[in-house]
């Protein structure tokens, strides 16, 4: 029982490797309740997902990925219409504080932004608890530490640590997978577009790859090994809380 709630498609330039149609029919093969498309800034990749999500009867959630411009990241998902709205919005606000291509988003964009909408934590290596505080400010109770476990080598210690956290800020953890491709066979090109986007060769990258190809849509069986039951469990019951869906996505769309 598993939706996946962060995932990138190839409309986050030079970062994501997969199109959004071979996101969701990925994720539908094996057997996800829900797919959510979060592209940073940006909601370019939805329509395209739409469409395949449509086709498989996947359900879609809408949402984004962000990052501050003092490094704090989070994903925000859509729950209906009007939080789709507030969504779309900080997009744009962000868009049009930089130029082409790029985005500027500050702590203060983020007062009275984001209006019904879920979001994850994305903590960094080393989680700032401050950071998780000043974001339970702003969205108690529809705020959650996203636990992003990539066979490291450190996964046991990282989970501990994260749940601990999770426990002292009392903001509940979830199972996340920082997707960017939809299958592993897509690391190759992943690594190429890391080079492209650092203006470096991929031989001269070093560290600035990924160590593995775990960003990818992995098994049930795989997030079972991996994730405490109650983490997976989390992921569904926010996908239940979105009730912004792909009907009404296209209705949207053609209006």
């Amino acid at each position: 029982m598993y939706a996946e709630l962060h995932a990138l498609s190839n409309f986050t330039f030079l970062r994501g490797a997969s199109q959004p149609a071979e996101l969701v029919a990925r994720a539908h093969e094996l057997g996800y309740r829900a797919l959510a498309i979060t592209d940073e800034c940006s909601l370019a990749g939805i329509v395209r997902a739409h469409v395949a999500a449509k086709e498989r009867g996947l359900p879609l959630l809408v949402g984004a990925q962000f990052r501050l411009d003092d490094g704090l990241r989070f994903v925000a998902l859509a729950t209906d219409r009007a939080a789709y709205g507030a969504l779309a919005s900080f997009i744009t606000r962000g868009r049009r504080a930089a130029g082409k291509g790029s985005y500027l988003l500050t702590r203060a964009d983020l007062d009275n932004a984001l209006d019904r909408c879920l979001v994850l934590w994305l903590p960094g290596i080393r989680p700032a608890a401050g950071e998780g505080r000043w974001l339970r400010e702003r969205f108690a109770g529809r705020l959650w530490l996203a636990v992003e476990l990539l066979t490291s080598g450190n996964d046991r210690r990282r989970l501990a640590a994260l749940e601990q956290l999770g426990a002292e800020l009392e903001v509940p953890c979830v199972a996340s997978g920082d997707v960017h491709m939809h299958v592993r066979g897509r690391r190759a090109l992943q690594d190429v577009l890391t080079a492209i986007r650092l203006r470096t060769p991929v031989a001269a990258a070093g560290l600035a790859l990924y160590p593995n190809g775990e960003r990818h849509l992995r098994p049930l069986e795989r997030l079972a090994e991996l994730y405490p039951p109650r983490l997976l469990e989390a992921t569904v019951e926010i996908a239940g809380r979105c009730h912004f869906s792909s009907r009404r996505l296209a209705l949207l769309l053609v209006s």
